[in-house]
C-alpha cells in the first residue's frame, strides 16, 4: 500500500491510553464521462491516509493524517488523546475494549476482468459509443455517459491484536438521456454500482443499456401522466433501491434512534423497544443485511469496528427482529445488530451504516404478479424522493411507469409518483418476485453524519407489488 509499515507504527506509539488503533485506507478512483458528445472529464485520483484511533477513560477519539510516518502518527494519537479525555468530562457512554473486539482476516473482491485489461482509451471509446446509442435523433437534447472505477485497500491493526486486509474493487456506470417536445422534458437514466471488474463495461451490454435509454426517454414524450388514485402498485427491483434505503435502512440505524442524528438528520419512527415486537411489513417481507453477497456494492468482511461481516435477518416474517447498529450501539442500547460500523474514509471516525440491505426474494414471477393485478401501476427507476426526519412519511416520484390492465402491461405513462407511511405501506407488500426478478443495484453516495459521510450502499430486491397506494402524475 505505502512505504508505511502500519504494525511499526503502532508500535512506536506512546500514549496513556487503553487502547489504540489505526486504520489505513488508499483509494485511487478513475472518472470517464462523455457528455453531449465531448469527453468531459478523464482523471485518476489517489487519496490515501490514516486514522489514529484511542480509547481512554471510557471514550474514544480520532485524528487523522494524510503525512504517514512515525512522527505525524504519534502527533495524531496525542491529539486523538486529548479528544477523548475531552469527551470523558460529558460522557453519553462509557466504553471499553469490549467496543473494539480483536480481529484478524482478510477480504478481496471477486471479479472476472482487472482494472489492467481494459485500456483508458478503449474505455472512453465505449463511453463515446454508449452516448452516440443515446442519441437516437434532435428530440435527445443532452446525453451522459459515465464509468467510474474505485480501487480500494484497507488495513487495520490494533493494540489488542486486531489485524485486518481488505481490497475491494468498484465499479459505477450510469447512461442517461434528456428529451425534449415542445414544453415537455423527460429524462431516462441506467445506474449500476457494483463491486466487480471490467466485465461491467462490456461493450453489448453496455450499448444495449444506452440504446433502451434513449428510446425510452423519447418514448415519456409522447404519452399521458400517470393517474391520480389509490391502487395497486408493481415496483421494479431499481426502485426498490430507494423505498428500502429510505423507509427501512436509515429508519433501523442504531444510532439514530438513540438520537445521535436529531440535529442533522432526524430521528425514527422506530423505538428500542420495538425491536421483537413491531411488525414492520406483511408476513411475506424478509430483509437481510447481507455483507457477504458476491459482487454487491457494499460487501466486505469486516467492519471499521472489527466485527466480522455476517449474513443476518433484520426483518423476518415481517417481524422487526435486528437493528442496524454496530459494537457501539449494541453495547448501549441492548438492541441486537450486526457489523455495519463504517466510515467513508481515512478521515471519518465509524458509525451506523447500512451496507447491504436486501429484500429476500419469494416465490412469484413477473407475470404471475402483473397477472395477479386488475388495475394498477407499474414504475421504475427513481426520479425524485422525499421523506420525513422520522424516516416515516414519504413521496417518491419514477421516471417510467406503465399501465396494468386486466392482467397485462398496457400504456406507458409519464412522471408516476407514489406516496405514502412506511409502516402501513410494508404492511401492504401482497406478492413478492422470485430470483428471476431479483437484481442487485446500489448508491455511492448515501450521506449521513457531522461532518458528512457519503458511504457506499448497496441493495438487492425482486420485483413487489403493494395494494392500496396512493399514485399520482406531475412533475
Amino acid at each position: 500500500m505505502s512505504d508505511l509499515n502500519l504494525h511499526k507504527a503502532l508500535a512506536t506509539i506512546d500514549v496513556n491510553a487503553d487502547w489504540v488503533g489505526l486504520r489505513e485506507v488508499k483509494e485511487t478512483t478513475t472518472y470517464r464521462v462523455v457528455r453531449d458528445g465531448n469527453p468531459q472529464a478523464n482523471s485518476r485520483n489517489t487519496d490515501h491516509g490514516v486514522m489514529v484511533e484511542v480509547l481512554a477513560d471510557g471514550q474514544f477519539g480520532y485524528y487523522g493524517c494524510n503525512n504517514l510516518n512515525h512522527e505525524n502518527i504519534q502527533n495524531a494519537a496525542e491529539k486523538a488523546l486529548k479528544q477523548a479525555k475531552a469527551s470523558a468530562k460529558n460522557p453519553i457512554y462509557k466504553f471499553t475494549e469490549e467496543a473494539r473486539p480483536a480481529t484478524k482476516g482478510s477480504f478481496q473482491t471477486s471479479y472476472k476482468k482487472s482494472v489492467d485489461e481494459l485500456s483508458a482509451g478503449r474505455l472512453n471509446e465505449i463511453m463515446l459509443k454508449a452516448y452516440n446509442q443515446i442519441k437516437v435523433n434532435d428530440q435527445i437534447v443532452s446525453a451522459h455517459a459515465m464509468a467510474m472505477i474505485i480501487e480500494t485497500e484497507c488495513n487495520f491493526v490494533s493494540s489488542n491484536g486486531s489485524d485486518v486486509q481488505q481490497n475491494f474493487l468498484m465499479v459505477q456506470s450510469d447512461y442517461s438521456a434528456m428529451a425534449n417536445k415542445d414544453d415537455v422534458y423527460q429524462r431516462r437514466s441506467d445506474n449500476h454500482c457494483l463491486q466487480i471488474g471490467m466485465e461491467e463495461f462490456d461493450e453489448d451490454m453496455v450499448i444495449a443499456r444506452a440504446q433502451r435509454v434513449g428510446e425510452q426517454a423519447l418514448e415519456l414524450l409522447d404519452v399521458e401522466d400517470c393517474p391520480t388514485e389509490t391502487t395497486n402498485l408493481v415496483l421494479a427491483s431499481d426502485q426498490m433501491l430507494l423505498q428500502i434505503h429510505e423507509s427501512i435502512g436509515h429508519a433501523l440505524e442504531v444510532d439514530r434512534i438513540l438520537g445521535d442524528e436529531r440535529n442533522y438528520a432526524g430521528w425514527s419512527f422506530v423505538r428500542e423497544e420495538d425491536f421483537g415486537k413491531l411488525q414492520y411489513g406483511s408476513k411475506i417481507m424478509n430483509i437481510t443485511f447481507d455483507p457477504t453477497v458476491n459482487s454487491q456494492f457494499a460487501s466486505y468482511g469486516y467492519d471499521d469496528g472489527g466485527l466480522k461481516a455476517e449474513r443476518e435477518f433484520i426483518i423476518k416474517d415481517g417481524l422487526l427482529v435486528k437493528g442496524l447498529g454496530g459494537k457501539e450501539s449494541q453495547i448501549r442500547s441492548g438492541v441486537p445488530g450486526v457489523a455495519n460500523f463504517r466510515a467513508s474514509s481515512w478521515n471519518r471516525a465509524p458509525i451506523d451504516r447500512m451496507a447491504n440491505l436486501n429484500l429476500e426474494p419469494g416465490a412469484s414471477t413477473f407475470d404471475d404478479i402483473i397477472a395477479s393485478v386488475e388495475k394498477g401501476v407499474y414504475m421504475t427507476t427513481n426520479r425524485s424522493w422525499s421523506i420525513d426526519d422520522y424516516r416515516n412519511k414519504f413521496q417518491f416520484g419514477c421516471e417510467y411507469g406503465k399501465l396494468i390492465e386486466n392482467g397485462k402491461l398496457t400504456k406507458t405513462v409519464k412522471n408516476p409518483n407514489y406516496r405514502g407511511i412506511s409502516n402501513p405501506f410494508w404492511n401492504s407488500l401482497k406478492m413478492v418476485g422470485n430470483q428471476d426478478t431479483f437484481e442487485m443495484y446500489g448508491t455511492p453516495y448515501c450521506g449521513k453524519g457531522e461532518p458528512n459521510q457519503a458511504i457506499r450502499v448497496g441493495h438487492a430486491s425482486p420485483v413487489c407489488l403493494f395494494e392500496n397506494v396512493e399514485v399520482f402524475g406531475g412533475v
